[in-house]
């Protein structure tokens, strides 16, 4: 029977797993900042041309998890904007809480929260859909303080950063020579300006703060620096040389892979961490690009001596993309942060909700057909279908339910790193 439309499951009926011989598979994770890859696999004793023996590695199966941290964060963002804009009118609303306030062991922010809970739960998923023995993840640690300063660092200069023994406003002049770093122009009041906003998520850290005059600085606004430059090119490359990689993904994958382990640990498996480099290494000894699902594919030990190999490479790749299940919020703001418009407290009409997976048979009209795609929901019971082919208006009487909304988005795509130089990977 289908257990699940999308992934695509299948449950055998006429047999049980006590009555069936199925070897083992290896659940292969490696963790990333925006995005995540996981791969099945199973590994083959195989003899090669010269009737030697190694251990060949198959991809069974492999999935692109896409987080949405970045729009949590957004949203955090925008939120305690509206309490700060409340606040400051003078509105009835509670005092901010004190930034030192006390946090539960193992607390995350939301953002880095949700990139441990869904790699957890499609981890969840792959080990229920599929006999999974073991698993191996990817464990990874940065040196922010180098990877900032650009340059391999020791002793005490750990102990000293970018701005040791001077200030921030004294270190940009001269950095920056007194001089707007827009027009170049000097004996006039010069600002600090963040070349990525803070409201596009830019952050305060000193190689994201140059100087401008008041004009530039005005006419600039909420821009990127790559937008209000983007008629001054040789401008807009000298400021980006000066400017240093932002360290956002790497702090965040500082704080998660802890927690990552042991929330992994709950699936009942023997989990194995292995480094970045072993991962590095596998990858480039099987001569393969650079993709999260290939890295997923190349964790874990692999004996290169003795012959281990890669021998075979999913054709597609199954992104499953995090969307949520809708908003707490019971109002739509506006742009102050006040209340607008109320939104319905009911999520479900007619017996379908937004997101959910649904097949419409059409019998009549311009759309006459059978279409497939997700719905969106109106309280008047004329849904909207979105399918591959388009968008369309549909009554629900015409829907059949395929598969409830479970807060992810899913789709295919090849797998686009089949360069090999080694043995040959098969389809």
């Amino acid at each position: 029977m289908v257990a699940r439309q999308v992934p695509f499951v299948i449950r055998l009926k006429y047999r049980t797993l006590a009555e069936s011989e199925v070897d083992g598979l290896c659940l292969r994770i490696d963790p990333g900042s925006k995005g995540t890859g996981l791969a099945l696999t199973d590994e083959k004793q195989e003899t090669d041309a010269q009737g030697g023996s190694f251990t060949g590695r198959r991809g069974l199966v492999s999935v692109e998890l896409r987080h949405r941290g970045e729009q949590i964060r957004l949203c955090m963002r925008q939120r305690a904007g509206y309490r700060r804009r409340r606040r400051s009118a003078n509105r009835r609303y509670r005092a901010p809480r004190p930034d030192n306030r006390s946090r539960p062991a193992g607390w995350l922010p939301p953002s880095l929260r949700h990139r441990v809970d869904t790699t957890y739960a499609v981890a969840s998923r792959l080990c229920r859909y599929a006999p999974v023995n073991e698993i191996h993840v990817e464990s990874v640690a940065f040196d922010v303080h180098a990877m900032s300063v650009g340059r391999p660092l020791a002793d005490v200069e750990y102990q000293r950063g970018t701005l040791a023994g001077i200030e921030a406003r004294s270190y940009l002049r001269s950095r920056w020579e007194n001089a707007c770093a827009y027009c170049d122009a000097t004996d006039v009041p010069l600002n600090i300006e963040h070349l990525t906003p803070r409201s596009r998520g830019g952050s305060d850290r000193i190689s994201n703060l140059v100087l401008a005059c008041v004009p530039c600085n005005r006419a600039k606004g909420s821009m990127p620096v790559e937008g209000f430059l983007a008629d001054r090119p040789d401008r807009l490359a000298k400021i980006l040389r000066q400017a240093r990689t932002p360290l956002d993904d790497a702090a965040a994958m500082n704080a998660t892979r802890w927690q990552l382990l042991e929330r992994v640990r709950v699936l009942g498996r023997p989990v194995n961490p292995c480094s970045g480099a072993q991962t590095h290494w596998n990858r480039d000894a099987m001569g393969l690009g650079k993709t999260h699902t290939v890295d997923a594919l190349c964790v874990g030990a692999m004996d290169h001596e003795r012959g281990d190999a890669i021998v075979r490479l999913p054709d597609r790749v199954l992104v499953v993309r995090a969307t949520g299940r809708g908003s707490y919020a019971r109002t739509t703001p506006d742009r102050f942060g006040f209340p607008r418009l109320r939104r319905s407290r009911v999520k479900r009409h007619f017996g379908f909700a937004t997101g959910d997976l649904v097949r419409a048979v059409v019998p009549l009209g311009k759309w006459a057909g059978v279409w497939t795609g997700r719905v969106s929901v109106r309280a008047t019971g004329r849904h909207s279908l979105t399918a591959t082919e388009g968008r369309i208006d549909v009554s629900h009487r015409n829907l059949r339910l395929l598969q409830r909304a479970d807060g992810y988005g899913y789709a295919f795509r090849p797998e686009g790193a089949r360069q090999h130089l080694g043995k040959p990977v098969e389809p």
